[in-house]
């Protein structure tokens, strides 16, 4: 029996006061703090260190996180085109959230900084840089259909699935339908049950959770201060030191805390609006204004050829390609969007109250994917565009990892010179809050075990993000890249915690589609 469409759904308000689970709490805090103790007594040791365990988890599980992501996602479809595909999520019979404004939230909170951040550098890489999978002579007309399909790979659709697939269905069934908390502890749930999972083993897969997502969460929001520091640098000539970086994330952090406070249905749902809009807009004048028909053909190609070497890119190994270039690439992607996953399936399932299990995942692992690869398109492909007629030229800086420099010199680029740079620099600002107040909202979420928490501790995990990249980023932005390595490490325990998603994901669906009358009960022996 389904809740009518008419009435809101209720939060539960048992919990309402806690700040949080004191486990989480003490250990994810405690990771803050440790890690930037360490880095404080001897910041050498702490970035060798990471890079160590880097480079070993990239070479000794990178072939296990692409398969987790290739299974992740083909299941997911399954589960979508199947009969159970028809449940509705959350016990409401019409959606909770527009259709706009809920795949808004989806865009702009998984795409997010990251995203816009290698939207204009990664494509233009792999012009200069040919991926092992292809063997085009970089910098050539040859290399644009290849380098867009390795980009598109990157942050296609084995990355949004692994985001809020069957790991939402999961947790959405546990949660509005058993009334099990809704945090990553839940997903192990069916396998090692719930008595053991309700103790310190669960408090300690929840605080891992969120040890990933504060690692992935504060490198964005530490590069963007060093992005938009030096646009302005560039632009305006004003300083680009720390004080700049400062004040730019307290403007950050002032806007996502407010943002993340407020909730989902205020400050969230409206920022994630604002930046489709302008997103919209910007794309709007790249395509009209920009190379035109450069950009159709390039699309055109280069998803075509993604289709077509799909999975030659999505398996290639250490033992087919460069070490460096795994590690640093493919594996290192993936890892991260496992690191996030299970918050942002907590994320998904929130918002996707009311949506059937089949509009949820083909909305993450289906439409955002497509969007983003026309994204990646208009800014990258605009970028390989003046790389290959000589009117800019990154080859320098993008051996060099410079993505902030190769955003800025694309942007200039493109038709309204310093007013699309500051569109674009305004548009990445407004993404990574929308990442900082989706992250503080769901991190909040998983302490208090229900989709309420406190405001105030949605705050506090705002304002702490934002400390831990102001401290960092004056160490130097070597312990930020640092920091964001250390996520490729959190997704080894984190994987597991996804892993049984693989079959909990279609168990789930179909319990909910019999529990909903859309399928039938299994059929008992008689005795």
């Amino acid at each position: 029996m389904t809740q009518s469409a008419s009435s809101k759904p209720s939060e539960p308000e048992t919990n309402g006061s806690r700040l949080g689970d004191p486990v989480v709490l003490v250990l994810s805090i405690g990771f803050i703090v440790a890690f930037i103790a360490l880095s404080l007594y001897d910041i050498d040791m702490v970035a060798n260190g990471i890079s160590a365990g880097f480079a070993w988890t990239a070479r000794t599980l990178g072939s296990y996180f692409q398969l987790l992501l290739l299974l992740t996602f083909f299941i997911g479809i399954g589960v979508a085109m199947s009969p159970a595909g028809a449940a509705k999520v959350g016990n409401l019979n019409t959606p909770e959230i527009s259709t706009f404004k809920w795949l808004s939230m989806i865009m702009c909170t998984l795409l997010a900084g990251g995203g816009v951040f290698f939207a204009a550098g990664e494509p233009v890489y792999h012009f200069v840089v040919t991926p092992p999978a292809f063997d085009t002579e970089a910098g050539t007309a040859e290399a644009v259909a290849g380098a867009l399909a390795q980009s598109f790979m990157h942050w296609g659709f084995l990355a949004w699935a692994v985001l809020g697939t069957l790991t939402a269905v999961v947790l959405a069934h546990a949660h509005y339908v058993k009334g099990q908390p809704m945090q990553p502890r839940t997903l192990l749930m069916p396998v090692l049950g719930e008595r053991l999972m309700s103790g310190p083993l669960g408090g300690l897969v929840d605080a891992l959770c969120v040890i990933a997502v504060v690692a992935g969460t504060v490198g964005p929001i530490g590069f963007l201060a060093t992005q938009v520091s030096f646009g302005l640098h560039e632009l305006f000539g004003m300083a680009r030191g720390y004080g700049t970086q400062l004040a730019v994330l307290a403007v950050l952090g002032a806007i996502y805390v407010t943002s993340a406070v407020t909730g989902i249905h205020r400050g969230i749902q409206l920022l994630s609006r604002f930046n489709v809009f302008l997103a919209l807009g910007i794309a709007a004048v790249i395509f009209v204004f920009g190379p035109t028909l450069f950009l159709t053909d390039a699309f055109t190609q280069g998803f075509g050829t993604y289709l077509t070497s799909f999975f030659s890119m999505a398996t290639m190994t250490a033992e087919t390609a460069p070490d460096w270039w795994m590690k640093w690439w493919t594996v290192f992607f993936f890892a991260w969007f496992i690191g996030y996953g299970p918050l942002m399936a907590i994320f998904v399932a929130r918002i996707s109250r009311g949506r059937t299990i089949r509009q949820m995942i083909l909305a993450v692992a289906v439409m955002a994917p497509l969007a983003t690869t026309v994204w990646f398109t208009l800014l990258g492909g605009s970028g390989i565009f003046y790389q290959l007629t000589g009117v800019i030229d990154l080859t320098e800086a993008l051996n060099s990892f410079q993505f902030d420099v190769a955003t800025l010199t694309v942007a200039q680029a493109l038709p309204g010179g310093t007013l699309m740079a500051l569109a674009i620099l305004l548009l990445t600002t407004i993404f990574v809050a929308t990442t900082g107040d989706s992250m503080s909202y769901a991190i909040s979420v998983v302490g208090a075990g229900h989709d309420a928490p406190n405001p105030l501790i949605r705050a506090f995990w705002g304002v702490a993000m934002a400390i831990m990249a102001a401290i960092l980023l004056y160490m130097g932005a070597g312990q930020i890249s640092a920091l964001q390595q250390f996520i490729v490490i959190t997704a080894i325990p984190v994987s597991l915690v996804l892993l049984p998603s693989l079959w909990t994901g279609p168990k789930a669906a179909y319990a909910m589609a019999r529990e909903q009358g859309l399928i039938d009960q299994p059929r008992t022996r008689e005795a």
